[in-house]
């Protein structure tokens, strides 16, 4: 077993902060993809730190016209809201095919966004893998690949975002807010928070709050 510490956020900002001063720490939340990996022993992270009782699960009108959505708003909460559901159906109809409805119940709009992209080879430490350890080659390209991409791929790797939500609030043209550890905020379009698939992408060190 790998051995890690522990902590419960107390606000946003300390999360954020607490996060960046360690090196090897995680948020988690749902858990339900960084639990998998640990299992798998793919993340390794030496300090887990716990934002799922932060006060960021709301779904709330904008002054705009829009929608502010909670980081910690659960995907089976958020497709059953019915404002999103009465002007937003896409966004329902993809977090509704993202998942089971167990995973939905446990899993974060945050956490959803900032899940590992990754593909099966990514989770199997007996094969090689770019994204998991630099040079060691990407088992994918002759491997079996049909779900991996097609554009903005490399000889590196070749792993495709898992979000189905992503896609559809890139479509909607929504922006993440983050906050950095020293309290400052920035406004992300979701179509540039991910990058062009490469090895070893370095994690996020600012929480999304909507």
């Amino acid at each position: 077993m790998q051995p890690f510490t522990y902590e419960r956020a107390a606000d946003v900002r300390g999360a954020a902060a607490a996060v960046a001063a360690r090196p090897g720490a995680r948020f988690i939340a749902g858990g339900t993809n960084l639990l998998d990996l640990m299992k798998l022993g793919v993340e390794r992270p030496t300090h887990l730190v716990d934002i799922s009782w932060l006060p960021l699960g709301r779904v709330e009108p904008t002054p705009e016209g829009g929608l502010r959505i909670g980081a910690q708003v659960r995907n089976s909460d958020l497709a059953a809201d019915p404002t999103v559901r009465q002007r937003y159906p896409l966004l329902a109809q993809a977090l509704l095919a993202g998942a089971s409805g167990q995973i939905r119940n446990k899993a974060s709009t945050g956490g959803n966004l900032l899940q590992r992209t990754r593909c099966p080879y990514f989770q199997d430490l007996a094969l090689p893998c770019n994204k998991r350890s630099p040079g060691s080659g990407c088992s994918a390209l002759d491997g079996f690949n049909r779900m991996h991409a097609v554009l903005g791929a490399g000889d590196d790797c070749i792993a495709v975002h898992p979000s189905d939500m992503a896609v559809a609030l890139a479509a909607l043209d929504a922006r993440v807010e983050t906050i950095q550890p020293d309290g400052g905020t920035r406004a992300i379009p979701v179509g540039g928070l991910h990058r062009p698939a490469r090895p070893r992408m370095s994690r996020p060190r600012s929480m999304p709050v909507r």
